[in-house]
């Protein structure tokens, strides 16, 4: 029987997942720290994804289970059920948080401009609106929202490197005078700073792995995972490198980072008018739109199958067909909760966070199977190596950046770690 979900649909999950305007706040913080070098580390943090995506596939062939990083843990390490539990539990509220914030960031750009712009309460109503309307396309047809996602997210990437295109079109830079300042700022910025870059950008490349949740609606999972995975990461480094260097060639440095996520439309307007920023907002429209419905849909699978297992309560398994229906709307409101209650650039760090150290284990998990899984150990020891050092170095700058936020976050996994323990230990039981 054919399933709901091909090649072409796979890949704009993947993708859709990825772009969800994690390149709108990522360019200010890049440039922050390496100037002009910032394209380029960029492209590393892609490579970096790169490396976390091949311990993901060959897991994902393998074991083919939508519960995807929950379930890959707890098969591969049998006598870590708890553990199992604990990466099961922040992996689902990392999902929630990227979720809120993708709702939110949608609210903030489609009012970009009109009279109710900086309305708190209006923002909060628009983001939760949207969460709603993606709630009711997941739960509507995994088949109908492949279809409205392939064309959000091809709708996306066009516009994105359009604006790109635009944008280097009209810059008045002078290229001996960047590669000047290149050089510069290659003399100026340590190596240490440029590959701390490219592991904050990470959580731009994060969502490739929701592909592996929708193992159940498709045809050939050898052929499409690795396919999807790889085309995704390759289309979205690619359009991310040449935003970013757009962006560089054709905006004010200190303009990128005074305007954060809203540097990109801030500066298309100076150069292209109201058309260059009304472009912009509809590419991050579309890019947080086809973000939350791409998450939505994968992470509200890993949620049931985490059920299935009595590590969250039981009426999250059920189903209609391959449809976790209570599982979608449990993630909605949890978002929309998370949406009302602010503090969601917290969150979004907790996530960036944990799907690095999450993709770590991931690249052990692969390693301790390598040979069933077909993988190369050189390949596994240079992506622990890799992820490894990326998980080190985001702590890191956390740690000297923000010791209040990482404060937080570390609040956020102590209660995250309670509710697992005692949901495992003794609700599950009762």
């Amino acid at each position: 029987m054919n399933k709901s979900l091909g090649l072409k649909e796979l890949i704009a999950i993947a993708i859709g997942g990825m772009v969800g305007g994690g390149i709108f706040t990522i360019l200010g913080i890049s440039v922050s720290m390496v100037g002009f070098l910032a394209p380029f580390a960029i492209a590393i943090g892609g490579i970096v994804a790169f490396f976390a995506a091949y311990a993901y596939v060959k897991l994902g062939v393998y074991y083919k289970d939508e519960g995807a990083t929950y379930a890959f843990f707890k098969r591969t390490f049998k006598n870590s059920h708890l553990a199992a539990s604990f990466i099961g539990w922040y992996t689902i509220f990392g999902y929630i948080s990227t979720l809120a914030l993708y709702a939110y960031t949608f609210s903030a750009y489609i009012l970009s401009g009109g009279e109710y712009a900086h309305n708190e309460l209006i923002r909060k109503a628009v983001a939760l609106l949207i969460i709603f309307v993606f709630a009711l396309i997941n739960l509507w047809s995994v088949k109908g929202m492949g279809k409205i996602e392939d064309v959000i997210v091809y709708a996306k990437i066009t516009i994105l490197i359009v604006i790109s295109m635009m944008l280097i079109y009209h810059t008045n830079i002078d290229y001996k005078v960047f590669l000047n300042t290149l050089s510069e700022d290659f003399k100026n910025s340590s190596l240490l700073a440029i590959l701390t870059v490219s592991s904050i950008t990470f959580v731009a490349y994060e969502g490739f792995q929701l592909v592996i949740n929708a193992v159940n609606d498709m045809d050939n999972p050898e052929r499409n995972i690795p396919k999807a995975i790889y085309s995704a990461i390759v289309i979205v480094s690619s359009v991310y490198f040449i935003i970013a260097l757009a962006a560089v060639l054709s905006i004010p440095t200190q303009d990128l980072i005074n305007n954060k996520e809203y540097a990109l439309a801030a500066g298309a307007k100076v150069i292209m008018g109201d058309f260059g920023e009304d472009l912009v907002i509809i590419g991050a429209v579309l890019a947080t739109s086809s973000a939350i419905s791409g998450t939505l849909y994968g992470s509200s699978r890993q949620m049931a199958r985490i059920a299935d297992d009595g590590y969250l309560p039981n009426f999250l398994t059920k189903r209609k067909g391959t449809i976790p229906t209570n599982a979608i709307i449990t993630m909605s409101i949890t978002a929309s909760m998370l949406v009302l209650s602010g503090g969601l650039r917290v969150i979004l760090e907790f996530g960036s966070i944990t799907f690095l150290l999450i993709s770590l284990l991931m690249a052990i998990a692969n390693f301790k199977i390598r040979k069933q899984t077909n993988s190369s150990t050189f390949m596994g020891i240079i992506t622990i190596i890799g992820l490894g050092g990326g998980s080190i170095l985001i702590l890191n700058y956390e740690f000297h950046e923000n010791i209040k936020q990482m404060s937080f976050i570390l609040i956020i996994y102590f209660l995250l770690s309670i509710g697992a323990y005692g949901y495992s230990k003794f609700l599950k039981n009762s």
